[in-house]
């Protein structure tokens, strides 16, 4: 099934997104090796949040916790099709998620619809608490090509350890849903993912899952390492098994990220993340869009994409990016796939 995911994905580009991509990492390369920021494309990938709210209350998660400093509320159809008609011809992955649940929009599948008419790959990762029957045709109908469903656990008590108010049965039923519409509409998409958040309560049933991916008929699984705050003293929540933990135990017991945090970054030069309400910040780790870029709500975004707030950010990669707050919990490089 991964091979025809990339075959649908590969039939989304085009002779100019093809050329924005090289020139992009053209630009990416010539600022890495100079130690310059320069920027001759546009995104290749983009991320646009739906919304900010959530049903559950993950313990990591800003949203769950509640604990945002921006507003909540949700995106709104007319910027979203504005922002899309601007970079449709050069963006080719579009995914629906930054914080929050997309399935709280009511005009989230509308909007995905819109997407995949303007020839955009689309994703988004859900917690699959809304996808009745209803919803579920309608998700197959809207043409989203990736469908990530977040299940951090194969038994009750496991999954509402971390997916705290989270109902298993419904992300398992929900799961049946899609895979019925997808059969019974003879549709290819969306490729579903089960996206499985290692962490020490669950880090047991990681063969488990895939057993469940097996039996529902799921396309992928993937295993994920969870970020938490703080790590350094150790956190109830790092696995045992480093090969699922984005931290490593050092002499001393404290911990580290295995990241090395090199002086450049492939997302900050090739995607970007827009909040509901129109804020552009460099990348998913701003959960609280500390970084601000600037308003697309009052600046067309290929003016942003060369402003001076951009500029300076990636200087600063570029001179240390060790100390950027946001960097410091970055997964680039340490995640695990099944």
């Amino acid at each position: 099934m991964k091979r025809s995911d990339n075959i649908n994905l590969l039939s989304k580009l085009s002779a100019g997104k093809i050329l924005n991509a090289a020139q992009v990492t053209l630009s990416f390369y010539v600022s890495k090796w100079s130690g310059k920021p320069v920027q001759w494309g546009l995104p290749i990938t983009m991320s646009i949040e739906p919304t900010t709210s959530c049903n559950l209350r993950c313990p990591e998660c800003p949203s769950g916790k509640r604990e945002f400093t921006r507003p909540t509320g949700m995106l709104q159809q007319d910027f979203f099709k504005k922002t899309i008609d601007e970079l449709y011809k050069k963006v080719y992955y579009l995914t629906f998620y930054f914080q929050g649940e997309p399935y709280l929009n009511p005009k989230f599948l509308e909007m995905v619809n819109y997407a995949s008419e303007k020839k955009m790959y689309t994703a988004t990762s859900t917690n699959a608490h809304y996808l009745d029957d209803e919803q579920a045709k309608k998700t197959i109908e809207s043409g989203l090509d990736r469908l990530i469903i977040s299940i951090d656990g194969t038994t009750q008590e496991t999954y509402q350890s971390y997916r705290i108010g989270g109902n298993l049965e419904k992300v398992i039923e929900g799961t049946k849903n899609i895979i019925r519409w997808k059969r019974q509409l003879k549709s290819k998409t969306p490729h579903v993912i089960f996206q499985f958040l290692v962490v020490k309560p669950n880090e047991h049933q990681t063969n488990d899952v895939l057993k469940l991916a097996a039996e529902l008929g799921v396309d992928e699984v993937r295993f994920k390492t969870a970020q938490v705050y703080n790590p350094q003293v150790g956190h109830p929540l790092i696995p045992e098994n480093e090969k699922y933990s984005r931290y490593k135990k050092q002499s001393n017991g404290t911990y580290t990220i295995k990241n090395s945090l090199d002086n450049h970054c492939w997302r900050l030069w090739s995607s970007t993340v827009i909040t509901w309400d129109g804020l552009v910040v460099p990348c998913c780790f701003d959960k609280d869009a500390q970084h601000q870029m600037g308003d697309l709500k009052k600046i067309p975004f290929k003016e942003l994409w060369q402003n001076s707030s951009y500029t300076n950010f990636r200087s600063a990669v570029l001179r240390s990016r060790k100390e950027i707050d946001i960097c410091s919990n970055c997964s680039e490089g340490t995640k695990v796939w099944a």
